[in-house]
């Protein structure tokens, strides 16, 4: 069996330098096992598939899989994902273009040089138990005391969001992986104009070790529910911008855009690096 590949890197402007995402453009005749085979082979955060929609509401339909199994939502497999079925010719019907996966349908839109889709809303939001987070700053080697706030923020995948002071202090995380195995969230820091520069507004870091990653390089669906919650708590203005990836060697750049209607739009730079054919 051949099939077409393709490998886009998402947010950056950089070659190797974003979120990688492994895509396969035809894959209705795979099954479930084959494509969580390859996604595990991949070794990637995340591999979609691209399949005929289920409803006349949608552009297409993608399976999203980790190394350890399938999500309902990712953010920079949707931007990948998108950015392959366009280069591979799809044709939206209208002016957004509609993903569908197992989450329900989420808005796709191109903004000058970039996609942007729209965060599907939370399942799960709300304090988060003081024994939970006393654990996870356990793992992070932080006291309780410096969490500024948090709260869970799950579109899917389960995250939990911690912010603290600093961009320095995220970026000085090291993690006890093994101690939160089943865990899964998003630590994120004010950027200091005078002292970080002007690239960015926030630094994030996000730790998925449930679903087989331990740091994600840059995290879609982490941006999306955590600007959900910081915009919805006032603790950041409704336009600014992520870095992620610093701490793997990554230059990943996040744009945060709450429109007048509330909705709030994930974007970045895709790029295809690795084009090609797949044979199982």
């Amino acid at each position: 069996m051949t099939l077409p590949f393709t490998q886009v890197n998402v947010f950056s402007t950089y070659p190797l330098k974003g979120n990688p995402v492994a895509v396969v453009t035809q894959a209705e005749s795979l099954s479930d096992d084959a494509m969580q085979q390859f996604a595990r082979w991949t070794n990637l955060s995340e591999t979609t598939f691209i399949l005929p929609p289920t409803t006349d509401k949608a552009d297409y339909r993608v399976r999203i899989f980790t190394p350890a199994g399938e999500l309902p939502f990712a953010g920079h497999p949707t931007l990948g994902t998108c950015h392959a079925w366009l280069e591979a010719g799809g044709t939206p019907r209208g002016d957004t273009i509609i993903q569908e996966c197992k989450a329900g349908l989420i808005p796709v839109k191109r903004t000058d040089d970039q996609l942007a889709f729209a965060a599907p809303p939370l399942i799960r939001s709300g304090p988060i138990a003081p024994d939970l987070l006393k654990r996870i700053a356990h793992g992070l080697n932080l006291s309780v005391s410096g969490i500024v706030a948090s709260s869970w923020v799950d579109n899917g995948p389960g995250w939990m969001g911690l912010l603290l002071r600093s961009r320095q202090e995220v970026l000085a995380l090291k993690p006890a992986f093994a101690t939160m195995e089943d865990l899964c969230f998003g630590v994120i820091g004010p950027w200091d104009r005078e002292t970080d520069g002007p690239g960015a507004d926030f630094e994030l870091r996000a730790f998925a070790m449930n679903h087989g990653a331990n740091e994600d390089p840059v995290c879609g669906s982490l941006n999306a529910s955590m600007a959900q919650w910081l915009i919805g708590q006032n603790r950041a203005p409704a336009h600014y911008t992520v870095s992620q990836g610093a701490a793997l060697g990554r230059d990943g750049l996040i744009s945060i855009d709450k429109h007048d209607d509330g909705t709030i739009w994930v974007g970045g730079h895709t790029h295809s690096t690795l084009t090609g054919t797949l044979h199982l």
